[in-house]
C-alpha cells in the first residue's frame, strides 16, 4: 500500500496519463547544475492548480547526465492487475 505521498504522487502522475513509472530522487542543486537553463524554466512552470513538475521523462538522457551512485533510492510502481 503506498504511503499518503506516493498516493498523491501516484494520482497526479495519473492525470498526466502516467500509470507505471521508476523514479529515482535526485539532489535540487545537482538537477540544476546537470540541466542548467532548462531547469530553471521548469521550475518556473508551477501554476496554483498543478504542483507537479516533470524535468525530464527520457530515461537515457537521465542516465547520460547522471550516475547511478548520484541517484537516490528507486522507487517503482505499477498499479495493480484487475482481472
Amino acid at each position: 500500500m503506498p504511503r499518503f505521498w506516493e498516493a498523491s504522487l501516484i494520482e497526479k502522475l495519473a492525470g498526466k496519463g502516467i500509470d507505471k513509472f521508476l523514479a529515482y530522487e535526485i539532489p535540487i542543486g545537482l538537477a540544476e547544475q546537470r540541466y542548467g537553463g532548462h531547469f530553471l524554466v521548469v521550475r518556473g512552470d508551477l501554476r496554483e492548480t498543478d504542483d507537479l513538475r516533470v524535468l525530464d521523462e527520457d530515461g537515457e538522457r537521465v542516465f547520460k547526465l547522471f550516475r547511478f551512485d548520484e541517484l537516490g533510492s528507486t522507487i517503482v510502481y505499477e498499479p495493480p492487475r484487475t482481472f
